[in-house]
């Protein structure tokens, strides 16, 4: 976003994430904290299925990209890292994460290192 963008937030409730072929392709940042992971990372499978089967099979879905900001106390309490890490490599550039860490008191592995921000 550049200063004066318009951008929609939806918090909590039912939400999801579905693209009709044909819509304009928007840009997503998806922001979660522990185990607020768990819809937003749905939401990242079905985009890296929508990015497979657009390079596949030539489907007609425009897609954006998808950047993940995703928080917790330790890399430990970072659920599905390993599957976000794989999606990242899967369509690089497509879909992004940021992991941010609060409380970490031990070294942070080097797979995860490029990702991750805080103390």
């Amino acid at each position: 976003c550049t200063l004066d963008s318009e951008v929609a937030l939806r918090v909590g409730g039912d939400f999801f994430f579905d693209p009709q072929p044909g819509d304009s392709p928007v840009n997503l940042v998806l922001i979660a904290g522990g185990v607020g992971i768990n819809p937003l990372f749905s939401i990242l499978l079905h985009i890296a299925d929508l990015h497979g089967y657009q390079e596949g099979k030539g489907n007609r879905h425009r897609l954006g990209t998808a950047k993940l900001y995703y928080s917790a106390k330790t890399t430990s309490e970072l659920l599905f890292k390993k599957n976000i890490l794989g999606l990242m490599k899967a369509f690089p550039g497509k879909i992004t994460c940021c992991f941010h860490v609060t409380q970490q008191r031990s070294q942070i592995c080097k797979e995860l290192q490029p990702h991750v921000t805080g103390k």
